[in-house]
């Protein structure tokens, strides 16, 4: 159902959309345009990143974006959009599998879009990138924090603890709003760093990212420029096949194997992003 969706959606957008070039031309273009399977390789390999670890499809194509040229407005406004689709896709994915865990879902889920709404009117007069430097070394300590986590006996947590989940979720979509990505790694590690169950705190988060997604999209759509669809098409088309395969993994990896991923990936992303942030 949600894959008939995107294609109708897309279809639309492409055809009845109101361009004033026909679709089949479009089309064209895009398949012989190189940004367009740049993208689609890049939502590809984002999408099995973000669906099995919970975070870095934002970061990872928000980067493309901005290495192409798009401003951070624009950089996070076509991620968004493409995260409409894939999110939905991985978070159906990941409740038929039974990762999520619904009382942790409802508790990010309102302050999470708070949140994102409140970034999005950050981004229209802020640089998200001036905060990008103090995010990434708190996720720098948070991505070391849970990689030492699967060298020590895990204590798991069942609670949930919605009055201290909430500040975390704002943070998440406000950071994940001005900076193109964020919601994952800032949410994700700090839920698992915490004891939380990482196939549950993965699944719960990317469902409700699916919902930020959509808000956030909504708010900021009136600023992507129609050449930004090759891109959003690339990175959509590449996350909709990753999507289910991501969910897959989730489900079949050892908590220690995820705690490992987990906390290498952001460390790596961290260290990266405070390099460019310095140089």
């Amino acid at each position: 159902m949600v894959r008939a969706k995107v294609s109708l959606y897309l279809t639309y957008r492409l055809f009845l959309g109101g361009n004033i070039r026909s679709g089949t031309e479009i089309i064209t273009d895009a398949i012989h345009d190189p940004m367009f399977w740049g993208a689609l390789l890049v939502g590809l390999i984002a999408q099995i990143i973000d669906g099995a670890l919970g975070m870095a499809y934002g970061i990872t194509s928000s980067s493309f974006l901005l290495a192409v040229g798009a401003s951070p407005a624009m950089a996070s406004g076509a991620t968004h959009l493409a995260e409409v689709f894939t999110s939905g896709v991985s978070g159906v994915s990941h409740l038929k599998m039974g990762n999520v865990n619904k009382k942790l879902f409802f508790s990010l889920l309102i302050p999470g879009i708070v949140g994102g709404l409140i970034g999005t009117y950050i981004l229209s007069s802020i640089d998200g990138n001036v905060l990008k430097p103090y995010i990434s070394l708190y996720l720098l300590v948070m991505g070391l924090y849970v990689l030492s986590k699967a060298f020590r006996q895990i204590q798991a947590r069942y609670d949930i603890n919605a009055v201290k989940i909430a500040p975390l979720a704002l943070l998440g979509g406000l950071m994940d709003t001005t900076g193109g990505g964020g919601w994952g790694p800032i949410v994700t590690t700090s839920l698992v760093g915490s004891g939380h169950d990482p196939r549950t705190t993965i699944g719960s988060v990317n469902f409700a990212e699916f919902f930020l997604t959509v808000t956030v999209a909504t708010a900021l759509f009136s600023i992507l420029d129609q050449s930004v669809w090759i891109i959003v098409a690339g990175l959509v088309i590449g996350g909709l096949f990753a999507a289910p395969f991501a969910a897959y993994i989730t489900r079949h990896l050892k908590t220690k194997t995820l705690l490992i991923l987990v906390g290498s990936l952001i460390s790596l992303i961290s260290v990266f992003n405070l390099y460019k942030a310095f140089v």
